[in-house]
């Protein structure tokens, strides 16, 4: 709304103020699910609280005005004693004839909007607030008028201090520099996070102000600039797919090709293809710029290069490398300290000792490394310290360690993006999707109201880590064995985990035993994936897409020119070669990541004339469920690829 429409309304509206409260909480004391009666006030004069206004969160560090609307949902958690007034009123256009006026109120009315700012000059707004406490306590009838007056005075602060900040601050301007930011940097990585860090604005401040004047919030904006960017690099250019999203921001094409599918309702190459059909004829200059990336018809994509996926090590995960064409350090998080875990439990402070902890079970640990206390906490030893975790939690939010968490029988109220195909997916079904593991918004995560949460980045860790108690396990540190374990004791379930691993483990030998005796234990296997460019070669028993399953649980080998680097390697590596050299790398069966939208090599000369290919010894590895790593979804494979080698055995 215009800053003059505000000032217009104000003064031809008739206002009545029918409460005041000043009111001093003491340090750690909450105030929950407060609704406003009426328009009004909070006006903190000392001490400094965290704010959520209808979700939107306001930090207070010295004086601070908030502004809210009847209906609207307040909760306070006092950081250190925290003084305050409410100023309840109810106002309404003087006189209903004013069409101008009643068209603007209908649109937006300054009555009904929320807004916060620290008052450049606080005295005098607390000299007003003041003394109108002590009018509405003190004064008979003729005090309705003092305080009436005394309460446009108040407005006249607000309206002038208002004033001051958006100049001061560029309120107006903030969200034409996000957008220009956006257009000019869409490439680069770019979180809400990062964003807030750049314009010095908390992220649900920033993405509130962006979705008041855009619609959308700055991530889904950023979305939108990529998409259609993408539309005209499928039409205009001869770029891959994994070109094409690496162009637009994003590292992981499937990620993008699902992404793009979810905005559109088309997959990449369904898109090209049915422009491709609008064209009325091969003479058309538009016709002529619109290049396949494949065949002409639907066919499926992979994520190739090692730069441009998410790779595996140690039975857990190394962090997709972002496109770094400009890559940019986050300085400091803005926190966001409010502990609504702590305050929903009516005093008890759970977990609040704590700032949560990294898990780095390599390490020697004592057997009384986990005690419970008679509250109902359980205190896990960590790397980092001591974390308190709830005995029983409730309500868990859990990042990518999906699997782990559906073995021990844990239904989180929160989940990190699921891939279709899944092992995992029906068990998951109810629980809430908070986007990609490592750039889930800690505003989705603080509305859920978790009692735990277990991520499993460092990124992850930082900007959820005051939410309420988080443990951090470093998956890139540990093996499958001991991540499952180390859950098991977070969440007291030791005998389910060793009890689900025992089992993979007897389903282990059975396998071999099944595969030795058809023959095939002693074949060599080649695992990859890639389109008619280039295909990713992996070289490493621990990087996922199988070769936990193929090269470390069921110990096949590679070819020659393989195995050597995966006796040396124990990271999660992997080669980029080229389609021509592609038969120098592919052992007697051959097993490929595949989705929908990879490209067609049927018609492609090298890949037919590979041995394994000719005589069908090829095994397609749906993307969705070799993706993750976890046990839960590393017994699945153990089932599929144990059948498929089984299958080729069989000549099927």
């Amino acid at each position: 709304m215009k800053f003059e429409e505000q000032i217009a309304i104000w003064n031809h509206s008739a206002a009545k103020i029918f409460d005041i409260r000043h009111t001093v909480m003491n340090a750690g004391e909450c105030m929950l699910n407060y609704r406003f009666p009426a328009s009004g006030f909070i006006f903190g004069v000392r001490g400094s609280a965290h704010l959520i206004l209808d979700d939107v969160i306001h930090q207070t560090r010295r004086s601070y005005l908030l502004h809210g609307s009847k209906g609207m949902i307040l909760e306070i958690e006092a950081k250190e004693e925290f003084e305050f007034y409410f100023l309840f009123y109810r106002a309404k256009l003087a006189f209903s004839g004013w069409r101008e006026m009643r068209q603007w109120l209908e649109r937006k009315s300054p009555f009904e909007i929320q807004y916060g700012f620290e008052p450049e000059e606080p005295r005098a707004m607390l000299f007003l607030m003041s003394s109108m406490e002590q009018t509405l306590k003190n004064s008979g009838s003729l005090g309705s008028v003092e305080i009436k007056g005394l309460f446009y005075q108040f407005v006249h602060e607000v309206l002038r201090n208002q004033k001051t900040f958006d100049s001061k601050n560029g309120q107006k301007d903030l969200v034409k520099l996000v957008i220009r930011y956006l257009h000019n940097h869409y490439q680069e990585g770019i979180t809400l996070d990062f964003l807030a860090n750049q314009y010095n604005y908390s992220p649900r401040y920033l993405s509130t102000k962006f979705k008041q004047q855009t619609g959308a919030s700055p991530i889904e904006y950023l979305i939108q600039i990529r998409i259609n960017e993408s539309k005209k690099l499928l039409l205009e250019t001869r770029s891959s797919l994994r070109v094409i999203a690496s162009q637009v921001g994003y590292a992981d094409e499937y990620y993008f090709s699902r992404l793009f599918k979810k905005q559109t309702g088309l997959s990449p190459v369904r898109y090209q293809a049915m422009e491709r059909e609008k064209a009325t004829s091969e003479d058309s200059p538009r016709f002529s710029s619109k290049l396949s990336i494949g065949a002409s018809r639907l066919r499926r994509y992979s994520v190739i290069g090692s730069d441009n996926h998410y790779q595996y090590k140690s039975g857990g995960f190394i962090s997709m490398k972002r496109n770094k064409k400009s890559l940019l350090i986050l300085s400091t998080l803005l926190s966001l300290t409010l502990l609504l875990g702590a305050c929903s439990g009516g005093g008890t402070n759970v977990g609040t000792n704590s700032t949560g902890s990294a898990v780095n079970v390599t390490a020697t640990a004592s057997p009384n490394s986990e005690t419970v206390s008679e509250e109902g906490t359980r205190t896990i030893s960590t790397i980092k310290g001591d974390v308190i975790v709830p005995a029983n939690p409730k309500r868990v939010v859990v990042l990518y360690m999906l699997g782990d968490i559906v073995a021990l029988g844990v239904n989180p109220i929160g989940i990190s993006e699921v891939y279709d195909g899944a092992a995992f997916s029906e068990q998951l079904k109810g629980a809430e999707s908070l986007g990609h593991w490592d750039e889930t918004s800690p505003e989705a995560v603080m509305a859920l109201d978790p009692d735990l949460i277990i991520v499993n980045s460092e990124n992850s860790y930082s900007n959820l880590k005051d939410i309420a108690p988080t443990v951090l396990i470093a998956a890139d540190q540990v093996s499958t064995e001991e991540r499952i374990m180390k859950l098991g004791e977070v969440f007291g379930k030791e005998k389910e985990a060793k009890a689900f691993l025992d089992d993979f483990n007897n389903k282990v030998e059975l396998s071999k035993e099944k595969l030795r005796s058809a023959g095939i234990l002693d074949k060599t296997i080649t695992i990859v994936e890639g389109d008619k460019k280039e295909m990713l070669v992996i070289e490493s028993k621990q990087y996922g897409r199988g070769s936990q399953i193929v090269y470390d649980y069921l110990g096949m080998k590679g070819p020659e020119i393989i195995q050597k680097k995966l006796e040396k390697s124990k990271a999660a590596e992997s080669q980029t070669i080229s389609m021509e050299v592609m038969p120098q790398y592919v052992g007697d069966i051959l097993l490929r990541s595949s989705w929908e939208g990879m490209d067609d090599l049927s018609d492609n000369p090298v890949w037919s004339s590979i041995a394994a290919v000719k005589e069908k010894r090829v095994i397609e590895a749906p993307f969705g469920l070799f993706y993750y790593t976890d046990i839960y979804s590393l017994r699945t494979q153990l089932d599929m690829i144990t059948n498929s080698l089984l299958a080729t055995a069989a000549g099927k």
